[in-house]
């Protein structure tokens, strides 16, 4: 049997403020990490680029909710990154592959007709999602699913939007970093909210939730 990390485990370690990562694929053990500064996404704030928003808008592209987790966490773990290494290791695909079928865990997908080709994944706790990772096999397409999951964070009134480690790509959205003991208060507030983490159907009311912040550039 593959090694994991339990489920309640796993949920303890986010509600403490950690998270687990290896060190590269074939890493036997996980570290956790809890960074001085944490890296937020907002998300009735989110600020949408303009050639980004029209792009997204005139794409022929469909989305789904959960439909293929094991091959979007896949993608993920074999995406290229620019240190040419992965943090998502075999206990790290198992744990979270069985924390997906404790329902606690999501992704949202991006298909070509049905082809996968960009999706990512993340946890989700009462009024809180912790983004994990994402990958995309053509361009601009895991923008578009980030787009797609702060549609349906707005509309299910989520709190947080944690991407955990800053990341200069994001700041174009909007994305700030925060102190880790204001963030721990924050986060303690959302916990025991009870958010439905529910998929739209209706690509119009997707972009109708983000299209507010999308002419600021």
């Amino acid at each position: 049997m593959s090694k994991i990390i339990s489920p309640q485990i796993l949920i303890n370690f986010y509600k403490q403020g950690l998270f687990p990562m290896a060190e590269n694929l074939s890493s036997n053990n996980v570290n956790l990490y809890r960074p001085k500064k944490r890296f937020l996404i907002p998300i009735n704030t989110f600020h949408v680029p303009k050639k980004l928003f029209k792009l997204f808008k005139k794409s022929n592209y469909t989305y789904r909710l959960n439909n293929n987790f094991e091959h979007v966490i896949s993608q993920c773990q074999l995406a290229n990154r620019r240190d040419n290494g992965t943090w998502i290791n075999d206990i790290i695909l198992n744990s979270y592959i069985n924390l997906y079928h404790y329902k606690m865990c999501h992704s949202i997908e991006c298909y070509d007709e049905n082809k996968l080709i960009a999706g990512l994944y993340g946890v989700h706790i009462g009024g809180s999602f912790f983004g994990e990772s994402m990958f995309s096999i053509v361009s601009n397409t895991s923008k578009f699913c980030l787009l797609y999951l702060i549609a349906i964070l707005k509309k299910n009134l989520f709190s947080i939007l944690d991407s955990q480690f800053y990341n200069d790509h994001l700041t174009q959205f909007g994305a700030y970093e925060l102190n880790n003991d204001e963030y721990l208060r924050k986060l303690k507030n959302t916990l025991n909210e009870k958010k439905n983490f529910a998929f739209i159907d209706d690509f119009h009311e997707v972009l109708s939730l983000i299209q507010p912040n999308s002419h600021k550039s």
